[in-house]
């Protein structure tokens, strides 16, 4: 077995004994069951992996079946240039989504909210589980611009505002291995609305990946075991992003996909209100119903995308 992988098992086998001293403690058993619980699983994942031989470094992935769970798509939504416009623009893609997931019949739960003074939205996180969920969501990542003029603007001034989309897939755990010594683990009262509970008990869940510096956050449930758990699923889904981005990058032009590489960053549709259009600029489409795709009908939109990207 490789020197690093039993250094790894034997750290895992420290941190289940020292967990298993809290057991004893009626307030921090639940948790202490949990994390051995998760602790045990990854010992095992690790174990199965060092007896698994690596393929080829020639060779690359086809699909991601066996990495990620096609029918989970974590999205988030966050507000970019454009002030507090750019935050009710983040609500109108919410409405969006959550209509089309709903006209799907898919399940949407939301892991994370952080609100303005306005209500408007400055970051956001659902969870969307249903039939190919992810494989129809997958090409919403990226940079979405809103033309319009805003009601407190009294001029009639056509305003630019962003937002940003992040659509990640629900990972595996055996796909990534999140050593717990690399993990920074906080607990805080949530501000948002929930119950008596959530406000007067620390239920919301901060963590923290030293190696990268990605910090998750996860608070909308009643349960701070549920909460960690949805913390540790996005932070593998952000890691997994991470990797997959690395390994696109190292993709020859001809191999990178056709409407783009799904990163966050890149400028992938503009809606423009005042001609009642939306246009997706990686395949140079445009569709005149704004106010029907606003409402969910994005199936137009996700069919030409899915039909580029065969071509």
């Amino acid at each position: 077995m490789d020197d690093y992988i039993q250094q790894q098992l034997n750290e895992i086998d420290k941190k289940i004994a020292d967990t298993s001293r809290l057991l004893s403690d009626p307030t921090l058993a639940d948790l202490a069951r949990l994390e051995i619980e998760e602790l045990e699983k990854q010992k095992q994942e690790l174990g199965q992996s060092a007896a698994t031989p690596m393929s080829s470094a020639d060779e690359e992935p086809d699909e991601y079946e066996d990495e990620v769970n096609p029918n989970v798509a974590i999205l988030e939504i966050r507000s970019a240039a454009g002030g507090d416009e750019a935050g009710l623009f983040g609500n109108d893609l919410l409405r969006m989504y959550t209509r089309f997931a709903q006209n799907q019949g898919f399940k949407i739960e939301e892991l994370d909210r952080s609100e303005g003074k306005i209500g408007q939205i400055k970051e956001l996180v659902l969870k969307i589980t249903g039939k190919g969920a992810y494989s129809c969501l997958k090409y919403e990542s990226g940079v979405h611009r809103v033309q319009r003029v805003p009601k407190t603007e009294s001029g009639g001034r056509i305003h630019t505002s962003t937002a940003t989309i992040a659509v990640l897939p629900e990972v595996n755990a055996s796909e990534v291995f999140i050593n717990p010594a690399d993990i920074e683990f906080e607990a805080y009262r949530s501000g948002g609305a929930g119950g008596q509970n959530v406000n007067k008990v620390n239920t919301a869940v901060r963590i923290k990946h030293i190696p990268t510096g990605l910090v998750v956050t996860a608070q909308t449930e009643r349960s701070q075991l549920q909460n960690r758990e949805n913390a540790m699923a996005l932070l593998r889904a952000k890691l997994w992003e991470m990797q997959e981005r690395e390994r696109l990058s190292s993709i020859t032009e001809q191999r990178k996909l056709s409407v783009g590489m799904g990163d966050r960053s890149e400028k992938i549709r503009t809606y423009n209100f005042p001609q009642n259009r939306i246009t997706d600029h990686r395949i140079g489409k445009s569709w005149y119903n704004l106010e029907g795709i606003l409402e969910g009908n994005l199936e137009p939109i996700i069919k030409a995308l899915h039909e580029a990207d065969q071509k």
